[in-house]
């Protein structure tokens, strides 16, 4: 099953540490540290497989994680592997209902943030008991935002439960009494060649007052490239996306203020190519479902080396190169960086980099009325009069379906399908704001 896994993934194979936590979790309690991008959830997914039993009633193992995004990122990474085992996913803001109707017939994968499954634990929507692989991702995370009582009672809950898998980015000095972990073996890929991310960094000076000029250039200098940029705080993100709206420059922003389907709507537009900006707070620095980006700036210095490492290892993921911009003011240098980068030189002029090729559609029809990709494409095509190559990624939700669609053509569609029915239903097409 794994050479068919690695085949739907477009994986040639597994990296040392993949088959180094694989080999180490079907024997004892595992804590994996390796860098950002490194295919941590592939290993521990697989390592979870591995335990995983056909008509094996109940839920078998359980994912937990310090954010929504990350929950859905790992939902999306199982859903591709195509096991044929079922799995659900369960975060708050997304709809309870929803969730409990999904667990009536129980997966055998349960991925979730810890509130919303300590709540199903409470209402008895699942059964605890027939737990028997416990995998924290980002754990060090996890017990910084304060989940502990969370996690608490969910852990001692599983009494069958007889492997833990522990993994991040960044060590902790222990693992809490809670998780009870049996003899945990620690596999160290922090430093490993075959993990390191590929980063060119550079220091881009300025200072507070031309701060936001100064980023304008930054960004126009970087030009197409997929790019990241990092504030300490949410209303700087939305200075800067006052800045980049008003130079007509499409752009995402991502922060914990925001509504659940907003983000989700930003990180979408960002994956599909309709913006290749997005301005985030540290929110967006684990695990989210965001391949390909080439530059990170940060806007805002973030106060720890932990977070510095996160951010950093948004891109450059799986030894793809990346470029990580450091905006310091004149004298400034981070406590935790022995040297400053060579300093990156800015054009004299101002040059607005092009506008993306791809739009987003929305449609008013999504998985509760079992619409498929399938179906969206064809409407596309049959109807709206696109060609195949005018057709991008294309993502289904509970209410809603979108697609990405040859800018240029995007307003020429929603004409065309007016009036037209998906899957026999009448649906509302129009641009996804």
């Amino acid at each position: 099953m794994l050479e068919e896994i690695l085949q739907r993934l477009e994986i040639d194979s597994l990296n040392p540490m993949q088959e180094a936590a694989l080999s180490a979790a079907r024997k004892n309690d595992t804590i994996v540290l390796s860098p950002t991008g490194s295919g941590k959830t592939l290993a521990f997914l697989l390592a979870a497989l591995d335990r995983l039993k056909e008509g094996e009633p109940g839920v078998q193992a359980m994912v937990l994680v310090p954010s929504r995004e990350l929950a859905l990122q790992i939902e999306s990474v199982f859903k591709a592997m195509g096991t044929g085992f079922k799995v659900t996913c369960c975060y708050g803001g997304h709809s309870k209902k929803t969730e409990e109707n999904l667990l009536l017939e129980a997966p055998a994968l349960l991925i979730g943030t810890p509130g919303r499954v300590a709540d199903h634990l409470r209402h008895q929507n699942f059964d605890p008991e027939t737990i028997h692989t416990l995998i924290l991702d980002e754990f060090d995370k996890s017990l910084e935002m304060g989940f502990q009582q969370d996690m608490s009672t969910i852990i001692e809950s599983m009494t069958g439960l007889d492997r833990r898998i522990f993994t991040s980015a960044t060590p902790i000095d222990r693992l809490p009494a809670f998780v009870d972990a049996r003899h945990p073996v620690t596999l160290d890929f922090l430093n490993s060649s075959d993990a390191a991310p590929q980063l060119t960094m550079k220091a881009v000076r300025t200072t507070s007052v031309s701060r936001l000029d100064t980023l304008f250039s930054l960004v126009c200098a970087i030009g197409a490239e997929r790019t990241l940029i990092f504030c300490n705080h949410r209303d700087a993100v939305d200075r800067i996306s006052d800045l980049l709206g008003g130079f007509g420059l499409v752009h995402a922003t991502f922060h914990g203020g925001m509504e659940q389907p907003d983000r989700e709507r930003a990180l979408m537009k960002f994956r599909n190519g309709t913006s290749r900006i997005l301005i985030v707070t540290d929110l967006a620095s684990r695990g989210l479902d965001v391949p390909e980006i080439e530059s990170i700036i940060h806007y805002q210095f973030p106060l720890t080396e932990e977070a510095f490492i996160h951010r950093n290892g948004r891109t450059a993921r799986m030894h793809a190169t990346g470029t990580v911009y450091l905006m310091l003011d004149e004298y400034e240098k981070p406590p935790y960086l022995t040297q400053v980068p060579e300093e990156a030189m800015l054009p004299k002029y101002d040059r607005l980099p092009p506008e993306t090729e791809w739009d987003t559609l929305y449609f008013s029809a999504g998985k509760k009325e079992k619409i498929s990709k399938g179906d969206v494409a064809g409407l596309l095509m049959k109807k709206g009069g696109l060609k195949k190559e005018d057709v991008g990624m294309i993502e289904i939700k509970d209410d809603a379906a979108f697609a990405a669609v040859k800018r240029e053509k995007a307003a020429a569609v929603i004409e065309f399908l007016r009036y037209e029915k998906l899957k026999g239903k009448r649906v509302k097409t129009d641009i996804a704001h």
